[in-house]
């Protein structure tokens, strides 16, 4: 069988879109100029939710696997899970691909309204469509990877300081769930600190906060197995769940 003819119809529908969002995003480009503020805040916070809705690791287990990546593991659609089902190649794309979204929705703020209030805005767009994505039902992933990807553009240093502790964290506790979260919650505080120095400006360590608290609160499963005891370590399958 072929990779479309065993697809869902929420991939059909995401692969659909996303040329269509491609296409409203160049319009903007074009034309943002010309329409008042109000009005472009709303074409692109409502085109990046819709971005962000698109869940690559979905649709690339169901087109390749014939199934749905929230059947197993975790029941997200992110990298993490997706390294557990379908290996690290599939993790890898799935990493570049839910990045990138955030990266794209960032720079096209930029562009269209301008640094600051419409890249943070731009950012929690796509970052809610990933974790609560209208095709899928609103049953997405955690927002770590657009999360990433969103705050690299707005603040490149202070991401990377969160990746350094996160690849310290995962690597000496080998829970990707307790690395996500430590660094997200470090990205939060050095960029307050930071904001307090005035090295950064405020918008971009509000977004720190909110999105980092969207994050963490998507991890709160993760957390009480952590503390249970029961958290998947790296390495370990993700099993269809029963």
């Amino acid at each position: 069988m072929t990779p479309l003819r065993r697809a869902s119809r929420a991939s059909l529908a995401m692969l659909a879109a996303a040329p269509l969002l491609v296409a409203v995003g160049i319009v903007l480009l074009a034309v943002g100029s010309q329409m008042p503020v109000a009005g472009r805040y709303a074409a692109l916070v409502a085109a990046c939710y819709l971005f962000g809705s698109l869940s690559w690791g979905y649709v690339l287990v169901n087109l390749t696997m014939g199934e749905d990546i929230r059947d197993f593991g975790s029941g997200r659609t992110g990298m993490s899970n997706i390294l557990r089902t379908a290996g690290g190649k599939a993790a890898t794309l799935v990493f570049v691909l839910d990045a990138g979204k955030a990266i794209i929705a960032v720079l096209l703020a930029r562009q269209v309204i301008g640094a600051g209030a419409a890249e943070a805005a731009a950012a929690l767009a796509v970052l809610c469509g990933h974790n609560w994505p209208v095709f899928l039902r609103f049953r997405g992933g955690r927002g770590i990877m657009p999360g990433l990807g969103g705050m690299s553009v707005m603040a490149p240093w202070v991401t990377l300081a969160g990746c350094g502790l996160f690849l310290v964290v995962t690597l000496s506790s080998r829970y990707l769930s307790l690395g996500s979260i430590t660094g997200t919650a470090a990205v939060a505080i050095i960029s307050l600190g930071l904001t307090l120095l005035a090295q950064q400006h405020e918008i971009y360590t509000l977004y720190a906060f909110v999105g980092g608290g969207i994050i963490i609160w998507q991890h709160r499963d993760n957390i009480r197995r952590i503390i249970n005891g029961t958290e998947r370590r790296v390495g370990m399958p993700g099993l269809r769940n029963r």
